[in-house]
């Protein structure tokens, strides 16, 4: 299931998105401080190129890009967000 970020509390997008940027894997070598990468995050979830996906099996939410996204997930949500 997509979730749209406007949805989250403030507190848990920030949440979201520090536990994103700062996992493993993620450093892109460049020495950005944490509020530079969850700003560039934010500024890719608002353009719809990051979507937050909620597991119902888990309880989980993680970030994909919408690339890897079902296609008729993806045009199910982007028709509800117009």
């Amino acid at each position: 299931m997509l979730i749209p970020y406007q949805m989250l509390e403030t507190d848990t997008l920030q949440t979201l998105l520090e536990d994103f940027v700062t996992r493993d894997g993620t450093d892109n070598g460049f020495d950005d401080s944490l509020e530079q990468r969850v700003a560039q995050v934010r500024k890719l979830l608002e353009r719809k190129e990051l979507l937050i996906v909620f597991h119902p099996d888990t309880g989980d939410a993680s970030l994909s890009h919408k690339r890897d996204v079902p296609p008729e997930m993806l045009r199910d949500f982007l028709a509800a967000q117009d």
